[in-house]
């Protein structure tokens, strides 16, 4: 069993490799050539904080299955091991026998922003030219650097309950060629003119509002991944062509999706499809440039199995990584 470090999975999941990978993950769920069993959390006693598990088996080339193990507890901005601290356990499908155990946290935010990426080059419009980013933490450094690639942007708005926090990000991001870079005051004047905008906070209820989507706008909601949370309103849902990354877990725990039929707002057919059935071509995407998309992530182990499938293959061929013998 190879252990792959923080450091070893950014060098081993470089963005056009990890976005293919989730090309073949999306697709592979919405064919469901997989087991998704719904992730699970138990709560710590007496502790502010809860355990998930996410297992899981993804079929194709190498098939494998494992499950991902993530302690959530809340930290103040900024600190270093952040809301999400966890690993990856890589089983191969043929022996049961364990490939690899992954630092999660890493994985997850690359993963997550490859798969953003993903949805949004399937929906966002050729001409998009301003990219928003609503927040501020790693989750939102991730997804500047995956998104920018996807269109041919001019212009970089980001927006965080702290300016600073906001203009640190665009330091850590560093100089983009040909891409001004700016902080927003205010959400409605991020999202003013906005061609692509991707929600990556910590919100427990909504701060956009749907009367402040321009029009032709592709919205990414990435932040909020339990039922009772919401980073966007009801309006904000009504108006988009909604689409989702596995319609079960969507069911269970898109927060502003279920919000949004709990108030009559939307009926439980607002789903237009999952990005796979988009990527296969069984469902349409963007119909018009004037219409208002929305993809909502909420994150599934297919995902963590393709990004450690591929990290682990490279791994291997590269010869990084610890190994473990399994002997006794």
């Amino acid at each position: 069993m190879r252990v792959l470090t923080r450091s070893d999975l950014h060098e081993l999941l470089p963005l056009e490799a990890c976005v293919a990978a989730m090309r073949e993950a999306m697709i592979a769920t919405s064919e469901r050539r997989c087991v998704l069993p719904l992730r699970q959390f138990m709560p710590v006693p007496g502790r502010p904080g809860k355990l998930g598990l996410m297992p899981g088996y993804l079929g194709g080339d190498g098939d494998c299955f494992g499950v991902k193990i993530v302690s959530k507890y809340e930290r103040p901005p900024g600190d270093r091991h952040g809301s999400h601290v966890g690993a990856v356990l890589l089983l191969d499908a043929a022996t049961g026998l364990p490939l690899a155990l992954l630092e999660g946290a890493a994985l997850t935010a690359i993963r997550t922003a490859a798969t953003t990426a993903l949805a949004t080059d399937a929906l966002a419009r050729a001409e998009s030219r301003r990219l928003v980013i609503l927040g501020t933490g790693e989750e939102a450094l991730y997804h500047a650097r995956a998104l920018l690639p996807v269109r041919p942007f001019t212009e970089l708005v980001v927006w965080g309950r702290s300016p600073g926090r906001a203009a640190a990000l665009l330091e850590r991001l560093g100089p983009v060629h040909g891409v001004r870079c700016t902080v927003a005051g205010e959400p409605p004047e991020a999202l003013e003119r906005a061609d692509v905008a991707c929600t990556v906070t910590s919100a427990a209820t909504p701060f956009v509002r749907g009367e402040w989507l321009p029009p032709g706008l592709h919205l990414n909601l990435v932040g909020s991944a339990i039922p009772t949370t919401a980073e966007v309103d009801d309006v904000c849902v009504a108006r988009g062509r909604f689409f989702v990354d596995y319609r079960e877990a969507a069911k269970a725990a898109a927060g502003e999706l279920l919000a949004a039929i709990r108030h009559g707002v939307v009926g439980e057919d607002h789903v237009v499809g999952e990005i796979g059935e988009v990527l296969l071509g069984r469902v349409q995407g963007r119909r018009r440039a004037e219409e208002i998309t929305i993809y909502k992530s909420l994150g599934v182990t297919t995902q963590d199995l393709a990004a450690a499938r591929l990290a682990w293959r490279e791994a291997v061929a590269r010869g990084l990584g610890q190994v473990l013998e399994l002997d006794r």
